[in-house]
């Protein structure tokens, strides 16, 4: 499913929690991004275990330089992993989450 970023959901809206976890992390930039960032293309591959999604257009290559990991210690089981490039959320991977919420 892919949506025009401005039309696509935001991601405040669809996942409040996700706030929450960045701070509980001390990721305070981080926090601050999520109530402009929009869930602009989900990940597509169709295992049923994963909910990951994009919040800036796809790359056609690797993110390359300025790119880190963050993963979040959630009060949920499963996995929250963030790509972060250049201090921007740009992928965030939900792995054995059946929901965010």
């Amino acid at each position: 499913m892919e949506n025009h970023p401005a039309h696509a959901p935001l991601l405040s809206a669809r996942w409040p929690v996700f706030t929450a976890a960045l701070a509980a992390e001390g990721e305070k930039r981080l926090e601050e991004q999520v109530g402009r960032l929009r869930v602009v293309q989900t990940c597509g591959c169709g295992d049923n275990f994963c909910q990951s999604f994009h919040t800036a257009p796809k790359p056609t290559e690797a993110y390359g330089g300025g790119h880190r990991n963050v993963r979040l210690d959630a009060p949920w089981p499963g996995y929250l992993i963030l790509d972060v490039v250049h201090h921007e959320i740009r992928y965030v991977e939900v792995l054995y989450r059946s929901t965010l919420c």
